[in-house]
């Protein structure tokens, strides 16, 4: 092992002893529980066999190299995956106790539960108020005193409503990417959902409005379950409860995160967060 990696490894185990995640699970529930699940866009087998839990209030990390079926798997829990014609599962996912698959349950009341935060900042070129307002509005929410609480309630949460309250009407446009990012944020949480889904959500920002996000993220997990996709290991120490690993499409390991990063049980594991690989 070379003395860069074991830097970098030190490194690791250094920021998860320093973040001191609670990693008790006590009473809470499972929210998404993933059995045997399979994904193939044609004939490319995509998702292998991924089976496991993912608890309520915490934050799972998932890391694994470029195109390991990180982001396939978030897209899949809310079943946005399927917008790709070619795309066909087995298996099953468990969202509060119901299966996603079953035609019985409408995709449309999945993703009112579960919001999506994306790689790149994605507001909509609306002002700042509207951006906030587009979902209870599509919910049928017209009342302008309680769409006024929403936007407000929601900025804050986001933890940026200090940053635009005295310009709710201009276009959001002209934000940061960083302020862009937290208002897509913002954004989800609007239409209180349970489950914030986020794929790669800094890798487009500066270190500091990455370690906003992270801050925010650490916060909301008080009343949200997160489930975030990252490339960076660091990151995925510092704000996570819960990691998994994958690669080729399988699970290889899925843990606390301090033992992921500590003392992993896998080889293929040690060798990928020690930066050997990916």
């Amino acid at each position: 092992m070379t003395t860069a990696t074991n830097e970098l490894k030190n490194n690791l185990k250094d920021i998860v002893k320093e973040t001191n995640v609670n990693n008790t699970t006590d009473s809470r529930q499972a929210v998404y529980q993933t059995k045997q699940l399979n994904l193939w866009y044609g004939n490319h087998h995509a998702l292998k066999n991924v089976d496991f839990d993912i608890m309520e209030n915490e934050v799972t990390a998932i890391i694994g190299p470029s195109g390991c079926g990180k982001s396939t798997y978030i897209k899949t829990l809310n079943r946005m995956v399927e917008m790709v014609p070619t795309v066909k599962t087995s298996g099953e996912i468990i969202y509060r106790g119901h299966n996603i698959f079953d035609k019985a349950y409408k995709v449309e009341d999945l993703r009112t539960k579960v919001g999506m935060v994306f790689q790149k900042p994605n507001p909509f070129p609306k002002s700042i108020y509207d951006n906030i307002a587009y979902g209870p509005r599509i919910h049928g929410i017209k009342n302008k005193k309680v769409l006024d609480e929403i936007v407000e309630k929601s900025l804050r949460g986001a933890a940026i409503w200090d940053e635009v309250k005295d310009r709710l009407n201009t276009n959001a446009y002209g934000l940061s990417g960083g302020q862009q990012q937290r208002i897509c944020i913002a954004r989800c949480l609007a239409i209180e959902p349970d489950v914030i889904l986020m794929d790669e959500p800094t890798s487009a920002l500066d270190p500091i409005s990455t370690l906003k996000v992270e801050e925010l993220v650490q916060d909301l997990k008080k009343d949200y379950s997160i489930i975030i996709v990252t490339h960076n290991m660091q990151q995925a120490a510092r704000i996570s409860d819960k990691t998994a690993f994958f690669l080729n499409g399988e699970v290889i390991e899925f843990d606390q995160t301090d033992k992921i990063f500590s003392n992993p049980t896998d080889k293929r594991t040690e060798d990928y967060i020690s930066g050997r690989f990916g």
